[in-house]
């Protein structure tokens, strides 16, 4: 293998991709906007939709690491998350509500997650494609089933509630707190993405080989990326755990994978701010049909309305809708060339 310097293999990355800098108004605009909603409406219904929309914002983006920024689909990503959310779960019900046990239970996540990461993707990493998404669902199953047979422990898919910090019962509060975890991780993961490590990524999602050629041991950097994009998951399973006060084994289940799979694909995967767009729509529109069907019987199948609603998307906006968006400007902003008959 040739022996290639560090500056060439950067500079060779970098003509792989052309993706383009987000701007950073409208993000800061829309944050300054969500920070002021508790202020403009009481709703407790309102609250307790945006925070959820945060929540899983948050697990898309994790998906949007694997799936958007390394080209790896999987269909166990819920492991992690519902991890975060049992860690917690289970060390409040059995030490009571005290604020200090919530940092014992992130660092209990983290650890545990970034354990399991480190050999699931040891074991599965080395495959491709289907066969990797194949045994990451294997991964994910085996398990939901120990937390539906370990019912001493979990409650089996009855789930079990507990009490959190008196502080975090407010709904205005836990939005804000919420909101600040959001943006975190949003800046945490903007300059992953475009740090060396996150170009390398990129480039394997373009080009495995060519990122091999180059010298990058790629199952080392598939491994960053999965340890990553666990521990962000696990984030997102604390702060649901905190909102709804109840765990169950619905946490693990292949469904909550393909929730962060629709909300990746509906907004623009390699977007990363796609993640949330998605996660925005698909809790207001699950919302909003939800609503309609107290209303109207023709609404009670609301999830094939939805389900139309997602075929609808993916047809018209084969890039998500922000990955559609951001393709159209980038192609309105291509100089033209003109070539006259002397040339």
């Amino acid at each position: 293998m040739p022996d290639v310097s560090l500056p060439t293999r950067m500079h060779k990355i970098r003509g792989l991709l052309s993706l383009p800098r987000s701007s950073r108004t409208v993000p800061i605009l829309l944050l300054l906007i969500l920070v002021a909603v508790p202020l403009i409406t009481p709703s407790r219904s309102m609250l307790n939709l945006l925070t959820e929309i945060f929540i899983m914002g948050i697990f898309a983006m994790s998906y949007d690491i694997l799936l958007g920024y390394t080209g790896i689909v999987s269909f166990g990503h819920a492991l992690f998350f519902g991890t975060g959310a049992y860690m917690t779960g289970l060390i409040f019900a059995r030490t009571g509500p005290k604020l200090g046990y919530l940092f014992l239970a992130i660092g209990g996540g983290i650890l545990l997650v970034t354990v399991m990461a480190l050999i699931i993707g040891y074991l599965s990493l080395r495959l491709k494609d289907v066969y990797y998404a194949m045994i990451t669902l294997a991964f994910a199953e085996l398990f939901f089933i120990i937390a539906e047979k370990w019912r001493s422990v979990t409650n089996g898919a009855d789930g079990f509630s507990f009490n959190v910090p008196a502080v975090l019962q407010d709904r205005v509060v836990y939005y804000y707190v919420s909101l600040v975890l959001l943006a975190l991780i949003v800046v945490f993961l903007r300059r992953f993405i475009e740090s060396p490590t996150g170009k390398v990524l990129q480039a394997i999602r373009e080009n495995e080989k060519r990122a091999e050629f180059l010298g990058y041991d790629v199952l080392k950097f598939k491994l960053i990326s999965n340890v990553i994009a666990g521990v962000v998951a696990s984030f997102a399973g604390v702060a649901w755990a905190l909102q709804q006060r109840f765990v169950s084994t619905g946490v693990m289940t292949v469904d909550k994978t393909i929730d962060a799979l629709l909300m990746t694909t509906i907004g623009g995967t390699g977007t990363l701010y796609g993640a949330l767009l998605g996660s925005g729509i698909t809790g207001m529109a699950k919302n909003w049909l939800s609503e309609l069907a107290k209303v109207h019987p023709i609404f009670e199948r609301w999830y094939i309305i939805f389900g139309l609603l997602y075929i609808g998307i993916v047809l018209f906006f084969p890039g998500g809708i922000l990955g559609t968006l951001m393709r159209i400007r980038s192609t309105k902003n291509k100089p033209s060339v003109t070539i006259s008959a002397g040339d």
